[in-house]
């Protein structure tokens, strides 16, 4: 291609607002969790509607706080799809609770709904959607499925019994600052993990959030819990002991280390004020990418209409009826005109981790067929509407050009 650019997959989004706030943070002499943490949950909080948030290192550790905060470890199940990265999974492996993989729906990203009934038994404490590519999932089918079985459903401890069915626990990654029927992503599933991964739509270069409606419980109570996990079981944190005689703390359990910093919340309030355009820009992309592959038979993920908003995170984009190798071909292509490409995902069972456990993907056949033509094209809101042009123009070649590249590697 002419004028061949560099288009990068995912770059995040800092400009000199954040780099200044950090600034200040270094400057105050408060670099760890402390006021700007504690604003940027409260920020959160509204900013979601959900009743409360906590702000923590990752959304992994999100998860595996949620569900040792609902008492699930050894003897439960926990139910996840099989298409998704394998922090959606890994924390249900962490507390000592088994896996179970339920397959995609026929051509489509989300989990099998109409399977998802078949897998409940009376072991199982949760289940992990996945907000996809910044989707929300069905969650009123979702929770219909749930009420289906509430007599499967064996409470074990104080909240648990605040549930008449299997607890929704959403990997929300993806999809802060999407909505499902006006409610925002935050407020809809019982609990819900948000990820601030410097490729995320909103970062603070790494770190992520759990947020929880109302369920009957003490919120401020059950933050508390929250941050104990957080940090060691310690029942103080460095701000509370900064007062005037307050060194004195308990352990009140061994618990671990997955606080977020000041530095980090520095950066993530910046965002969240510059968050509103931010989503605004990538909506323009999307469009944009639409309209230009609109004539192609490349079939995109569906952001907007209906009864949910995305947060536009990923262009997930499939070449039905392509093979692996076809796909393979068309990011080579791409990446010779200087574009970076990925996958979203590579299904869980295809990796090492997940087959020593017993899953075979022969058992995920919806899942493998999204995977095996699917790419992921760039989408970050430092594109320029040229940029997307470029992408479009690269991808058409690409895929004229990967038949060419299979048959000559097939011989």
């Amino acid at each position: 291609m002419d004028d061949k650019r560099n288009i990068a997959f995912s770059p995040p989004d800092i400009g000199q607002a954040e780099i200044d706030a950090v600034a200040d943070a270094m400057r105050s002499g408060w670099i760890t969790t402390g006021p700007k943490t504690k604003e940027l949950e409260r920020k959160l909080t509204e900013f979601t509607g959900a009743a409360g948030v906590a702000c923590l290192s990752s959304a992994t550790a999100a998860l595996e706080c949620a569900l040792r905060a609902l008492g699930i470890g050894k003897g439960d199940e926990v139910i996840t799809s099989a298409y998704t990265y394998t922090a959606s999974c890994s924390p249900i492996c962490h507390v000592g609770a088994t896996p179970v993989l339920v397959d995609t729906a026929p051509g489509s990203f989300e989990m099998n709904y109409a399977e998802l009934g078949d897998l409940i038994t009376e072991r199982t404490k949760a289940i992990v959607p996945v907000d996809i590519a910044g989707r929300m999932c069905d969650y009123d089918r979702i929770e219909g499925v749930l009420a289906t079985k509430r007599a499967l459903w064996k409470p074990e401890n104080d909240l648990q019994r605040l549930f008449d069915r299997v607890i929704i626990v959403a990997d929300a990654a993806h999809s802060l600052g999407a909505d499902y029927h006006g409610r925002k992503s935050g407020s809809v599933a019982d609990f819900t993990t948000f990820s601030f991964h410097a490729v995320k739509n909103f970062t603070t270069a790494e770190g992520g959030a759990l947020a929880w409606r109302d369920a009957g419980f003490d919120s401020d109570e059950f933050y508390r819990g929250i941050m104990l996990q957080s940090l060691h079981g310690q029942t103080k944190d460095a701000l509370a002991k900064t007062q005037a005689s307050a060194w004195e703390y308990d352990i009140a359990f061994p618990g671990w280390k997955c606080n977020m910093t000041d530095i980090q919340a520095a950066i993530g309030l910046v965002q969240l004020e510059r968050y509103p355009a931010l989503l605004a820009r990538r909506r323009e992309i999307i469009a944009r990418y639409e309209k230009g592959l609109a004539d192609t038979d490349a079939i995109l993920l569906g952001h907007y209409g209906g009864w949910a908003n995305s947060s536009g995170h990923l262009m997930l984009v499939r070449m039905p009826g392509k093979s692996e190798a076809f796909r393979n071909a068309v990011i080579e292509v791409m990446a010779e005109d200087g574009v970076a490409t990925n996958v979203h995902y590579k299904p869980l069972p295809l990796f090492t981790a997940y087959r020593t456990l017993g899953f075979d993907i022969a058992d995920y056949p919806n899942a493998y067929r999204q995977y095996c033509c699917e790419i992921t094209l760039p989408l970050h809101t430092k594109l320029s509407d040229d940029d997307v042009d470029y992408v479009v123009a690269s991808f058409k070649r690409a895929l004229i050009e990967a038949d060419s590249r299979v048959l000559q590697e097939s011989d």
